[in-house]
This record gives C-alpha cells, structure tokens and sequence, in this order.
C-alpha cells in the first residue's frame, strides 16, 4: 500500500509517502514540505498548500492519505491555520477518490513509538529507524508526516477488520416501500 502522510500546517505541511505492508520493512518514497509565506494573504496560502498537495499526488499516486486530526489547542489562530491546510488536503484526495484517513497525534505517536506522550526528537528517531534513513528528516514536520503514514499501514489491517465486523452485525437498511394500506 502506498501512502501520502499529511502533517497540515499554513507555514510548513509536511508530506511523506511511505510504500509497505503490515508486518513487512517499510519503504520511504518521497518526503518533503509544503511552504507558504506567514506575510501572503490566507487565500493565496491555501492556494499554494493546494496546489502543492496536488503535485505530490501527481507525482506519487497514493493509495490512500492519512491526516493528522486537528484538535484544540490553546492558540486558536494556530488551530484555524493548521485545520484549513487539513481541510485542503482532505479535498485534495477527495476529488481524487482517494480515500483520506484521520489519525490523532498521540495515535501517530503510539504507533510509531510505543508511547502517545513521545516527543518530535523520538519520533524523528523512530522513523529514522523504521525506514532505515541515514538521519531524521527535516524540519519536523515533515518527519511527523511519514509517521502519519506509517500508522496507518500498521493501523489499517485492524481498522478494516473492525469495519468489516460493524458491517457483518449491522441492521439490515429499511425498505423504501410506503407502509401497508397506503398508496403514493
């Protein structure tokens, strides 16, 4: 499976593709940033994450895209910056009919390090390791987005499995046949 790992952010959005399997050695593809100006207009920002998430699509083709789920921080304009270049990114997939994935940071954090409290420096490690690079990537951004990808390669074979138990014991939908004695 090949996957796109977006760390969204209007100032650095890290991406990384990762190719691989669960239970089998990790493959890192292509891993990078996404940079916009703090000084540009936020709409012109937006634009270029977009246009930047687009062409690393173009060029690696994934399977699937794994976001880190933005959640509440104590800086609300930082929260807004990082969900809109969230927002764009799951778009991007999106138009694409690429299925797009959230995933928490301490998610991403356990999966990757055994522990949701790590710190940026353990997981650049973990990631250095577990895709054999030579050093962590830089900045850290762009390391938290292959450990995006790879939590979901490890998470996926589980998720879709519980999917699929939900599904087996879910209701049948209901009909839609109007009710008995009733005519349309």
């Amino acid at each position: 499976m090949r996957v796109l790992g977006v760390d969204p952010g209007l100032t650095r959005c890290g991406v990384g593709v990762v190719d691989g399997v669960a239970g089998r050695p990790l493959t890192m593809v292509g891993v990078g940033v996404v940079r916009t100006s703090p000084d540009a207009d936020l709409a012109r920002r937006l634009v270029a994450v977009e246009e930047g998430i687009e062409s690393w699509l173009d060029e690696y083709r994934p399977e699937r895209v794994a976001v880190e789920r933005v959640f509440s921080q104590h800086n609300v304009r930082t929260v807004m910056g990082t969900a809109q270049a969230s927002a764009v990114a799951m778009l991007c997939a999106a138009r694409r009919g690429i299925p797009v994935v959230l995933h928490t940071p301490s998610e991403v954090k356990a999966a990757v390090t055994g522990s949701g409290r790590a710190d940026k420096a353990q997981v650049g490690a973990m990631v250095t390791r577990l895709l054999r690079l030579a050093a962590p990537p830089k900045p850290a951004d762009a390391a938290d987005a292959l450990a995006l990808a790879i939590c979901h390669i490890w998470r996926s074979p589980a998720q879709n499995r519980l999917q699929e138990a939900v599904a087996r014991h879910r209701p049948p939908a209901p009909s839609a046949r109007p009710p008995k004695g009733r005519t349309a």
